[in-house]
């Protein structure tokens, strides 16, 4: 057991992948002969993380899931923003640039749109829940953007550590929302051809939630609406931490 466990340790990242990857066949598996594909195997996949990750907090008292175990320490680095961001930049190279195009002012919109409406939202829940100071609102708004955003947001305000933790929590639960239902309502949004996946990714704006549900609908529209979710990102974490938190404390006064 003892040169097993030093096997995992030193071999941290690919023990990872082989956890991760023995995670995705299961779900896709539950996917397939217990939902008969209606939800996709991603958004079980992310269930299954989150519960695991609350499981080893219990366990280690740690704040980083499963990466507070050290055999499984690895998971914090394939989790990491360098290998993150390598996925979302592989995935946009599948793009083709003629029918990226074909988005034009529509997409555009898509991303305004997409931005503010979850934001709003996110803020309204966040009042809802008691919180009345522009920090916190508008870190859980940004988390209704994107569970990227969200934290991004946050660290540049100075949020505590639970706000926070709310804003990822309201950005994956958004993720797993698109992923399962993407594929119920694409047949009537149309969404069966590149255009309608960029303007449907800049509106739904979560990576992993559009992804998810875009493979579960056709594979092929996975970059196009990966890469306005992609944007969508950006601009999030570009404008909630500047303009949109200016607005907020404008409306609230603190």
């Amino acid at each position: 057991m003892d040169m097993l466990s030093h096997l995992f340790v030193a071999n941290g990242l690919l023990v990872a992948f082989a956890v991760v990857g023995l995670i995705m066949w299961a779900s896709h598996a539950a996917s397939k002969y217990l939902t008969f594909g209606r939800i996709h195997g991603s958004a079980i996949a992310i269930v299954v993380g989150l519960l695991l990750a609350f499981l080893s907090g219990l366990v280690t008292n740690g704040e980083k899931g499963l990466a507070d175990l050290p055999a499984l320490a690895g998971i914090g680095l394939m989790g990491g923003a360098m290998l993150r961001d390598f996925a979302i930049v592989a995935t946009a190279f599948e793009v083709d640039v003629v029918q990226a195009r074909k988005a034009g002012v529509i997409g555009a919109i898509a991303l305004g749109l997409g931005t503010i409406l979850p934001f709003v939202l996110g803020v309204i829940l966040a009042a809802a829940f008691g919180y009345t100071d522009a920090v916190s609102l508008t870190t859980i708004g940004a988390g209704a953007v994107t569970y990227i955003v969200g934290p991004v947001t946050g660290a540049a305000l100075g949020a505590s550590s639970t706000v926070i933790a709310l804003s990822i929590a309201t950005g994956v639960f958004k993720a797993v929302l698109v992923m399962i239902g993407t594929p119920l309502v694409a047949g009537m949004i149309g969404l069966n051809n590149p255009r309608s996946a960029m303007v449907f990714g800049g509106l739904m704006g979560t990576v992993s939630g559009v992804s998810g549900g875009l493979a579960a609908t056709d594979r092929r529209l996975v970059p196009y609406g990966a890469l306005t979710a992609t944007f969508h990102t950006g601009l999030g974490c570009l404008v909630a931490p500047s303009i949109l938190y200016l607005i907020v404390r404008g409306i609230t006064g603190s």
